[in-house]
Parts: structure tokens; C-alpha cells; sequence
């Protein structure tokens, strides 16, 4: 045993996982207290069992001290993985137990849906759900939101370590930027974090839109999810205010945090001179205006064209997956634009899914220079991010993730194409997940649902939400043989 605590302290990831499933009992009081206070008292019994139960199992580990406290990157990266695969797990009983959803493969998948931000949703009517459970799903949304950007600062005491384990959830040069170093990391993000959400919950009042709703919506739009509360979605409202809130909303929670942070501390230099965000802005608008320019003939009307155009390009690219018209019924241009921006994806550093922005921006000046030195052999071209020279490591690393995340793109769909749905429905499922969109195109769009897919498929298309958010490797990491053996 003294040779395996060597190579994986199992103790101490035990222990650590007991300690966040102890605070993670804590979220189902949430919910059940909002139960209760719509009368809901079956409802929140549920969600107070829960949590009992789960504190009742986690309570034991967490207290026992484990005597190794030597934490490694490997510890972290496999807390991390565990932690998303039993989070989903326990945050489905609620929506099993309660027999809302009868069928535990649709809860898991709900609830998986919901902690990875996709949207996801195999509910064919929404509004059926208490509101209790409503904001459960909610909530979800915004507590996996920000997860694991700040469990990777939060759980490992080496800031090094952190910033390893930071970059399974955002990619480049720029993960050690987010927030500053020490122990109050995690304090900074979600006092920015809680701070933007509470302020798209005003703006939301300030529109008409009932307080359940709003405070539901603005999780949804921090944590890039876009679980609605109503069968038509943010169309129910039909209010062009309310869709501009939720666009700037979306479009902020897009944003690497590190930009809001340089913003607290005046540092605008580096916000000016930042080629991402520059970038994700330009993506935006350009995508934007050619939708207008192409859906113009059904509206008729520029304003209604705008209106329409920047919120689905803003909810697809920061992966929210909100909708206020349905784009299945736009011309095929509009529909491959937004195809397009699924895998283009938010910024590094945020709560969005995609390939991220950053990650783009490497690829594109990595071919650039590939091509360069095939012209001049003797040229020394470097790549560069922000003026910048950016290691080699981080570069492979960007050409690895491609490698994996294309392997397993076509495996996923190989398995869902069982379902023998079109074409468009199986890519963009596949699409749609790994990339923590939510609703795709044809029988998954935004007005449909996934509740027609098999137990198989749902579970492919749950893996695939999983390792969209984890970014692929602390999953794969967990299943590899290696990590579990004695040596090495």
C-alpha cells in the first residue's frame, strides 16, 4: 500500500471528494427551500432526503484526516473528474425520486445536461416541472458554471498544481492570468461571477419579467447554459428588452474572467492589447450581420433582423443555447453560420463550451507559420499571443486536443447514427454536446428535444457533455489503467 500512496494518494482523494460532496449537500437546501415556499412540501421533502442522505455518506471521509497530504497534479485531476461524474449522479436523484422524470437514464441525463452548462433536455413539456425542480435545474447551471474553474484553484495548495489543472478547463497561454494567486482565487471569481448574475436578475425585473423567472434565466445565462422555464423559451416573453438583457448577458459570460478582473484593478492596458476578446467581438458581429443580411426577406425589418440575429449568434458562440425564433426555419447559410460558431465556441477562461476562441487563434498561427517555414526553411517564426512568444508545449498541447477531440467527434457520432435519425439531427447532436451547446438542428432544434434518442445514445451524448466541459483529458486521464497502478 506504502508503494501506491507513492504514485496516487487515494486517501487524501477520498477525503477530498467526501469534503465536496458534504458542501455539495448543502445545494439541494436551496432548492427545497424554494419549494417551500411555493407549498411544495412533497418537493422539498425530496431535496431535504437528498441532501441528508448525501451528508449522511460524505460525513465520515471528510472528517477522517488522511496522514499523506501531498497532493500532486495527477490527485487533482482525478478529484476533479470524480467530482463531475458524482456530481450529475446525486443531482438527478431529486428529479428520479420525485418521479418528475420516471426514467433514470433521462434524470442523469438532465442533470448532466444541467452541471456541464449544455442545455440539453429530454423534457418534452417543461412547464409540467414544480418549481421547485425548475430552479434545481437552474441552479445546476450555475453552480457547474463557474465549478470547475474555481474547484481547480480551490482544492490544490500548490498554485502550480492549480494552474495545471486549470488548463482541462481552459486552454493557452493565458489560464494563469484568470485571478490573482493565494487562497482568496476562488473568492475573487465568484464575487465577479454572483456580482454579474445578480445584476442580469435586476435588469431582467426592470423588463417586467417575474422574479422566479428572472433569477432562473440569469443562471442560465451565467453559466452559459440555457435551461428555459417555459415551453417557448425566452420567445414566451416576446420582449425586445428582455432580449437585449440576456444577449450582453450571454456575451459577458463569454468573456475570459481575467478581462473582468484586469477591469477591477485598472489594468486596461492588457484588456486593449488582449487578441482574443478582440477577436470573439469581431466573430460576433461579423456572424451577426451576414444572419441579417440573409434572414432579411422573412422579417422584413432591420431592427427585427438585429434583434433575432445577435441573440441566437451570442447564445450558440458562448454555447447558452437560449432561443427567441426557431433558426431550423432560416435559410441554410444562417443554420451553417451558427453550425460554425458551436465549435468556435466562448473564450478561454469563461464559463462557455466550444473549442474556445483561444484555441482557434493558435490553430490559425500555427498553420500561418507552418506555411511560412515551408517557403523559407531557414526563417525562425514564432508563435505569438498578446506580442508574446508562446512555448512550444502549449501549442502541442492546443494539436492534441484537436487530435482527441475529432477522434472522438466521429466515434460518438458513429454509435448515434444507430439511431438512424437524418444527418443533420445525428451531427448536430453530437455537436451540440460535446461542445455544451444544447439545442441543434432538425429533431434536436430549438423548439424539439432529445427524449427520442435511445438509453445508448443518451448515454454517449451524456459522455460527450462531460468531456465537452472537462475539456477531454481529466476524463480520459480517469479511465486510463495507468493511473491506477502501483507503478508507473
Amino acid at each position: 500500500m506504502t508503494g501506491f500512496v507513492k504514485f496516487m494518494n487515494r486517501s487524501l482523494v477520498i477525503h477530498y471528494l467526501s469534503k465536496l460532496l458534504l458542501c455539495g449537500s448543502a445545494l439541494f437546501l436551496l432548492p427545497c427551500a424554494v419549494s417551500l415556499y411555493y407549498h411544495e412540501n412533497d418537493i422539498a421533502l425530496v431535496f431535504f432526503m437528498t441532501a441528508l442522505i448525501v451528508a449522511i455518506i460524505s460525513t465520515p471521509l471528510a472528517v477522517i484526516k488522511p496522514k499523506n497530504k501531498q497532493m500532486y497534479a495527477r490527485e487533482g485531476l482525478i478529484i476533479v473528474a470524480l467530482l463531475w461524474v458524482i456530481y450529475p449522479l446525486i443531482g438527478a436523484l431529486p428529479f428520479y425520486i420525485s418521479g418528475e422524470i420516471p426514467h433514470f437514464m433521462d434524470a442523469l441525463f438532465e442533470s448532466i445536461s444541467g452541471f456541464t452548462t449544455t442545455g440539453a433536455t429530454i423534457l418534452t413539456d417543461i412547464e409540467a416541472l414544480s418549481r421547485g425542480m425548475l430552479f434545481w435545474r437552474s441552479f445546476t447551471h450555475w453552480v457547474g458554471g463557474m465549478g470547475v474553474l474555481v474547484l481547480a484553484i480551490a482544492i490544490l495548495p500548490s498554485s502550480n498544481d492549480s494552474m495545471y489543472l486549470m488548463r482541462a478547463e481552459c486552454a493557452g497561454p493565458q489560464v494563469g492570468k484568470i485571478v490573482p494567486k493565494g487562497k482568496n482565487s476562488a473568492m475573487y471569481l465568484y464575487i465577479i461571477y454572483a456580482g454579474l448574475t445578480v445584476l442580469t436578475v435586476i435588469f431582467l425585473l426592470l423588463g417586467g419579467m417575474p422574479l422566479f423567472d428572472s433569477v432562473c434565466h440569469a443562471m442560465g445565462a451565467a453559466g452559459t447554459g440555457g435551461f428555459g422555464i417555459k415551453n417557448e423559451g425566452i420567445a414566451y416573453y416576446n420582449s425586445a428588452y428582455i432580449d437585449g438583457v440576456l444577449t450582453v448577458s450571454m456575451i459577458l459570460f463569454g468573456v475570459n474572467f481575467s478581462i473582468f478582473y484586469f477591469m477591477i484593478i485598472r489594468r486596461f492596458k492588457d484588456i486593449i492589447k488582449n487578441t482574443e476578446l478582440k477577436v470573439y467581438f469581431a466573430v460576433i458581429a461579423a456572424a451577426t450581420g451576414l444572419i441579417m443580411l440573409n434572414i432579411y426577406p422573412i422579417y422584413n425589418s432591420v431592427g427585427k433582423c438585429f434583434r433575432y440575429a445577435v441573440f441566437q449568434v451570442s447564445s450558440i458562440m458562448t454555447s447558452t443555447g437560449y432561443g427567441t425564433a426557431d433558426y431550423t426555419n432560416w435559410p441554410e447559410f444562417s443554420q451553417m453560420i451558427l453550425m460554425i460558431l458551436m465549435f468556435v465556441g466562448a473564450c478561454a477562461g469563461s464559463t462557455g463550451g466550444g473549442l474556445k476562441v483561444q484555441r482557434i487563434i493558435i490553430m490559425f498561427k500555427s498553420a500561418v507559420k507552418s506555411i511560412k517555414k515551408t517557403l523559407s526553411p531557414k526563417s525562425v517564426n514564432i508563435v505569438k499571443s498578446d506580442d508574446k512568444a508562446m512555448d512550444v508545449e502549449t501549442v502541442h498541447g492546443v494539436h492534441a486536443y484537436i487530435i482527441i477531440y475529432i477522434g472522438l467527434f466521429f466515434a460518438s457520432m458513429l454509435i448515434i447514427s444507430l439511431n438512424n435519425a437524418d444527418f443533420a439531427t445525428t451531427f448536430s447532436s453530437v455537436s451540440t454536446c460535446i461542445n455544451n451547446i444544447g439545442p441543434g438542428l432538425n429533431r434536436v432544434g430549438p423548439s424539439e428535444n432529445f427524449s427520442f434518442f435511445s438509453d445508448l445514445s443518451k448515454t454517449v451524448l451524456s459522455i460527450d457533455m462531460l468531456l465537452g466541459r472537462l475539456e477531454c483529458f481529466p476524463l480520459i486521464i480517469l479511465f486510463s489503467p495507468s493511473v491506477w497502478r502501483r507503478k508507473f
